[in-house]
């Protein structure tokens, strides 16, 4: 039963001529599928829909060839054989009852325009905002006017598709209806530039149009950053009130955050739930229109506080939707505590900047929905009574313990340290990683609802252990270690000096509490978040940090998760000395042999310790002594063995995860074949989106 403080959530809210049948809005996100994968797209919707969010948005959706998103996969609505693919997603959208909404942009300078090769167009001639060696050309009145056609072309399209809310998009420093706002984008002397009134003209003329085409049985509804934290040059939360102010009546929702998408979609490490607040809560008192916006709402509390303060009407959701596709139905029907809470980690957005089906650290089953059949509350139940032995309760022992048990095996645990959690337990203590728990925490607290999962701690367990067990089935999960020879990415072998040496410490020390003192170099030859957060940590108990890298750039994967800039801000203000394009080549202790990695120019730097962030070995030991034990294993009763996760290769905490889900999934079931999942294939008639694939009679 839902608990009366939540009834607020559940109230139906009128938006132009449609109705919510709740306050849980998905907010449009990219998912690495789009065009390119609509069935795949289609399904990963309709779970969200399944899930009880009364509305379900599509990401962004190209209007026009002149807005080519490639190599990123988006929507697309250039022509009429594009709708199937979005009527799709509406047929299954609403077949749960919930409304569809799409995003249509045109990104102007931010596109790429890489498959159309159509020249980029722009409020003035400008550079490419993505480093493509091109610019895009000062748009003329016809070409306004055309955009203005497109648009409202596609909005009808959208219409037909079966929308129930089309966006007007001027958000995220992504589309001309923005970039005519901005005065660095900006810089014409006609009707559409100089003053505010002229700068937003065409976000006026489009939302009109809009609602023109298609406002008697859609909504419109305007996406909006009200501050992009540049400056002048931005957009200014001073600017944006007066511009929220002219059109106040306008659209039928406001949809309102920050940009670029870095600020919105901030990872935990740097903001907290809610953190947009202060910068969006003055929509509301200005129009008499739902507002919608978000903040990695994961909390019901939050979420309510949000509705009853005056903050918001609709609690937007991307990333929270994405960890937990059920997250409303949970509180409807007073499960909070079921709830997948958002980690804040942004391996979601790493599936759109990779151009890859979106994956997630909490939800293994994202964007394996229809691909694998996967969804997020269901499993299949077992095929026999047989027993299962899981070795490790790091995120993929618990992840597979939690799965096999849901599917009603036997299932025992058995954990060598005294605490759960393997690496996300030990990873969370570090700074700004405290949320990272969630991972353990909504796995452990599933297991403990299952009577049919025995936990054992304070169990490190031997081969012959395992063999005398008495389980059918044996899945090890017992983790990796930090190298600390130097060797990695950059380094074929060990680098001289580092071996055994006591100044040379790695991530596993700094989480075990062995820490260094002094001036501290941090070797990051990993190049995703171990290096600067150990770097933020040693800075924040007193060290004279330097950060040094091979690479010529900081962390560079952290763009994929849009942390690189807030490291490099962090760093910055900290104080720690960032070197890149630099290789150790030795160390005796107390100097480092420094190379730079494009002159080969040597010289020495100075340090009293060293920490090694370059590879991780495996922890195998068992699994390899069970292999050579083979022989033993039918009078031991053992019928499979497998090693997953970082046991079998280190990798993210994602990656682990998911390694312990598809384990459960797939023990005992029949092999999918060669290839373990669906693949679109295209084919003559758009229409065949509309049903699967028929095997042929053999000719």
């Amino acid at each position: 039963m839902r608990d009366p403080r939540y009834d607020i959530l559940f109230t139906p809210l009128k938006i132009g001529p449609v109705t919510a049948k709740n306050r849980f809005f998905q907010v449009p996100h990219c998912n690495g599928m789009g065009h390119a994968m609509p069935l795949a797209h289609a399904a990963m919707r309709e779970t969200k829909a399944e899930g009880g969010w009364a509305v379900v948005s599509t990401e962004e959706c190209e209007i026009h060839p002149s807005g080519d998103l490639t190599p990123y996969v988006e929507a697309r609505l250039w022509d009429d054989r594009d709708i199937p693919a979005l009527a799709l997603m509406c047929d299954k959208v609403h077949a749960h009852g919930a409304l569809a909404a799409l995003e249509l942009s045109h990104n102007g300078p931010t596109a790429s325009n890489l498959y159309s090769r159509e020249v980029l167009l722009a409020p003035s001639h400008q550079p490419s905002k993505y480093g493509y060696p091109s610019q895009a050309r000062a748009m003329t009145l016809h070409d306004i006017r055309e955009y203005r056609r497109w648009h409202r072309e596609a909005a009808i399209r959208g219409k037909r598709a079966g929308m129930d809310i089309i966006y007007v998009y001027a958000a995220h420093d992504l589309s001309l209806a923005m970039h005519f706002l901005q005065r660095r984008r900006n810089q014409r002397s006609d009707e559409y530039g100089g003053s505010l009134e002229n700068r937003v003209r065409l976000l006026r003329e489009v939302l009109q149009d809009t609602k023109d085409a298609v406002g008697d049985t859609c909504a419109v509804a305007l996406r909006f950053a009200t501050e992009e934290l540049l400056g002048p040059g931005g957009v200014e939360l001073a600017e944006a009130k007066e511009i929220v102010g002219m059109l106040a009546e306008l659209p039928d929702l406001w949809d309102v955050n920050l940009a670029a998408w870095y600020n919105d979609s901030v990872p935990s490490r740097f903001a907290s739930e809610g953190a947009q607040e202060p910068f969006i809560d003055f929509v509301k008192q200005t129009t008499s229109k739902p507002v919608v916006g978000v903040g990695r709402f994961t909390s019901p509390d939050t979420m309510v506080s949000q509705l009853k303060r005056g903050v918001l009407d609709m609690i937007g959701c991307a990333r929270p939707s994405i960890a937990d596709p059920f997250l409303p139905r949970k509180i409807e029907e007073g499960r909070i505590d079921d709830i997948r809470e958002c980690i804040g980690c942004n391996i979601c957005v790493s599936g759109d900047m990779t151009i890859s089906p979106i994956r997630c650290t909490q939800n293994p089953t994202m964007g394996e929905e229809w691909r694998k059949g996967w969804h997020p509350e269901r499993i299949a139940p077992k095929r026999s009574p047989s027993r299962v032995l899981v070795v490790g309760a790091g995120p993929a022992g618990l992840e597979a313990a939690r799965a096999l048990g849901q599917r009603g095996y036997e299932v025992s645990l058995a954990e060598a340290r005294r605490e759960l959690g393997g690496r996300v337990t030990r990873e969370a203590r570090l700074p700004g990683l405290a949320e990272w728990a969630r991972v353990r925490d909504w796995r452990v607290g599933q297991i403990h609802k299952l009577s049919n999962i025995a936990v054992y701690l304070d169990s490190a367990l031997t081969a012959q252990d395992v063999l005398d067990f008495g389980a059918e089935h044996v899945v090890l999960a017992t983790g990796c270690h930090w190298r600390r020879d130097g060797y990695g990415r950059s380094q074929g072998f060990a680098i001289p000096g580092f071996v055994d040496n006591p100044r040379v410490f790695t991530p596993d020390d700094l989480m075990d509490g062995r820490l260094p003192e002094g001036r501290v170099v941090v070797f990051d030859d990993d190049g995703f978040y171990y290096g600067s957060v150990a770097a933020e940590m040693l800075r924040l108990r007193g060290c004279e940090v330097v950060h040094l890298t091979p690479d010529d750039s900081i962390a560079p994967w952290s763009l994929h998760t849009l942390d690189y800039r807030h490291i490099r801000k962090r760093m910055a203000e900290l104080g720690i000395e960032a070197m890149v394009s630099q290789d150790i080549i030795g160390f005796d202790g107390t100097t480092l042999t420094v190379e730079d990695v494009w002159t080969h120019q040597r010289h020495e730097l100075g340090c009293d310790a060293v920490i090694a962030v370059t590879a991780r070995v495996p922890d195998d030991a068992l699994y390899q002594e069970l292999l050579r034990r083979e022989a033993e294993w039918s009078a031991a009763g053992v019928r499979s063995l497998r090693c997953i996760g970082d046991a079998e290769a280190p990798g993210l905490i994602a990656h682990a995860v998911y390694a312990g889900h598809r384990y459960a999934r797939e023990l005992e079931e029949p092999t999918a074949g060669e290839v373990a999942f669906k693949r679109h294939f295209h084919t003559a008639h758009a229409d065949d989106l509309r049903r699967e694939p028929q095997a042929r009679e053999p000719s």
